[in-house]
Parts: structure tokens; C-alpha cells; sequence
């Protein structure tokens, strides 16, 4: 399939190294045309403008930071919108707002062209290993016709409903996984200050009724090695977690408890730990508790 491909960050260029990996045609670009110099040298085409990415691609995929990133690159000057014909399909891989990507559906629905929501999940790993969750919200039909092209991303593509619903079951699942976080450094830091040995709690909470993959997965490759290299930045949980704040308050959802996970990210925030690997916010806990939670190779 002829695919292009915007936004070669942490997630976006091994996502793009996936689908030149299963034989696409892949044109890409990025703020930085150093991003793509892996992409390039596998064979890779560079497209200078957003706009010049779209002729003659069967699918453009996006991968970007922020809503406002998202609009601009579809809808701004140069943009997807400027290049695309109704033979267009354009997917954003982005966690975004759900009424964002209604809204530039609609947008772009008056020129015919097809838009559908896919946020991915399972961190710059899985995104490397071609392991991710994939949400898709959108036409069924296309969806159908897209999978196979996902499936070189994701070992787990999902079609969610209508567009916008891929953002829903995303900014559901990031809530819970910052959210969890939070709880389970509080969890950590009392236990550990009780006495138990970290590597003992750890293995039985992963054994027992409060297991989760944060734990599992997440903890063990950046908090308890005291890596705080994204990963996952802290500035982009934060974002999602408002993203759900946000959406909680558009549908009149009480959110007392995602409220405090939200400041509890603000306040890593104004430490200056945005850049960091999401996995810093647990580091206010450790700070107030007196305690860290860092295991031995």
C-alpha cells in the first residue's frame, strides 16, 4: 500500500519503520528532516510540506504531540487537507480530543475526504515491536479495508464505532494507567516504609487482586531503574489526563478522583519534569513519603 506518514517521533518513527518493514510505500515528513534519516536510508521518500505528502497515497497517517498539531497539519496552510482528493483516507494515530477529530472529520467530509480516529497504545516498546493496541473509530468499511496496513503497527486493532470513539477508548485507558500510577507509587512508598522489600511487594501485588501492566511492564523499565528517559514524556500524560478531564466536564461526568491524578500531573509539570518519562510524577510521592522505589539489576 502507498502510505504517508507525518510526525517521526518517539512513537511515530518506529511505527513508520513497521510499515516499511511489511512492504509499504511509505513518503514522510517532520518538523525535523533529521528525524527521517533512518526512514530515508531504508528507502523512504521525504515530502517537504504536510500538503506535498498526500498525492497518490492510499492512507496518511499522522502522529503528533497536541490537538492544536493535529488541526495545523490537516487544516492549516500546506496542510492534509490542501493536498487531499476524495480518494483521500487520512488516519490520526494521535491521542487527541474527541470532538477535535469530529470536528475535522466534518471538515473534511465537504471535500469528500475520509477521516478516521486510531491513537495507539503500548509505549515506544511497542511501538518498536509492532506490539501496540490500536483504536479505530470511523467508516467500518474502510476500517475493513485498513486493517492489514495496521496490522504491521499493532497486534491488537480494534474498530471502536464512529469517529471519535477511538479517542474515547484511548483517553479511558490513559486516565486509568496515570491514574493507576499515582495509586500504586502511594501503595509502594507505604509499603516499602513499612518494611517489606520492594522486588517482594511488587511480585505479590503482580500475583494478587491489584496487578495491573503499570506494574508489570511499565515500573520495572523506568521507576524502579530511576529512568526517567521518555519513553512516554510526562508533558503528553498530562495532556491526556486533561484530555479526560475535559471530556469528563463536556458531558457533565463527576470526576473528583481524576481531578487530583490531573493536578498530581500539573504539579510534575511545574517541577520542570515534562521532557521526562511520565513514570517522574511518581517521584513527588517518593519525595513526600521519604522513600524510592529502585530495584537492583
Amino acid at each position: 500500500m502507498k502510505v504517508g506518514f507525518i510526525g517521526l517521533g518517539n512513537m511515530g518513527n518506529p511505527m513508520a519503520t513497521n510499515l516499511l518493514n511489511a512492504g509499504h510505500d511509505l513518503v514522510v515528513h517532520d518538523l525535523r528532516q533529521e528525524s527521517a534519516t533512518n526512514l530515508l536510508e531504508m528507502g523512504a521518500s521525504w515530502a517537504n510540506t504536510p500538503k506535498e505528502v498526500v498525492p497518490g497515497r492510499d492512507v496518511v497517517f499522522t502522529s503528533l504531540p497536541v490537538p492544536r498539531d493535529v488541526e495545523a497539519v490537516v487544516l492549516g496552510e500546506n496542510g492534509i487537507l490542501e493536498g487531499a482528493s476524495s480518494e483521500t483516507v487520512y488516519m490520526d494515530l494521535s491521542t487527541n480530543s474527541p470532538t477535535a477529530i469530529r470536528r475535522i472529520h466534518d471538515m473534511c467530509a465537504e471535500k469528500g475526504v475520509t477521516v478516521m480516529d486510531a491513537p495507539v497504545s503500548g509505549g515506544t516498546y511497542g511501538a518498536a515491536a509492532a506490539t501496540l493496541a490500536v483504536m479505530v473509530g470511523g467508516d467500518r468499511s474502510v476500517y475493513d479495508r485498513m486493517k492489514p496496513t495496521l496490522d504491521a503497527i499493532g497486534s491488537h486493532v480494534v474498530y471502536c464505532g464512529p469517529i471519535g470513539n477511538g479517542m474515547v477508548c484511548k483517553i479511558c485507558n490513559n486516565l486509568l494507567s496515570m491514574g493507576i500510577g499515582v495509586l500504586m507509587t502511594e501503595a509502594l512508598t507505604m509499603g516499602v516504609k513499612a518494611g517489606v522489600d520492594l522486588a517482594t511487594l511488587a511480585d505479590v501485588i503482580a500475583n494478587s487482586t491489584g496487578g495491573n501492566k503499570r506494574l508489570t511492564d511499565k515500573f520495572p523499565r523506568f521507576l524502579f531503574k530511576g529512568n526517567f528517559e521518555p519513553g512516554f514524556a510526562t508533558a503528553l500524560a498530562a495532556k491526556d489526563v486533561r484530555l479526560a478531564t475535559d471530556l469528563g466536564r463536556e458531558y457533565g461526568i463527576p470526576m473528583e478522583l481524576s481531578n487530583l491524578v490531573d493536578q498530581r500531573h500539573v504539579e510534575a509539570i511545574f517541577r520542570g519534569w515534562g521532557p521526562e518519562d511520565s513514570d517522574a510524577v511518581s517521584k513527588i510521592q517518593e519525595e513526600k513519603a521519604g522513600v524510592q522505589l529502585r530495584l537492583l539489576d
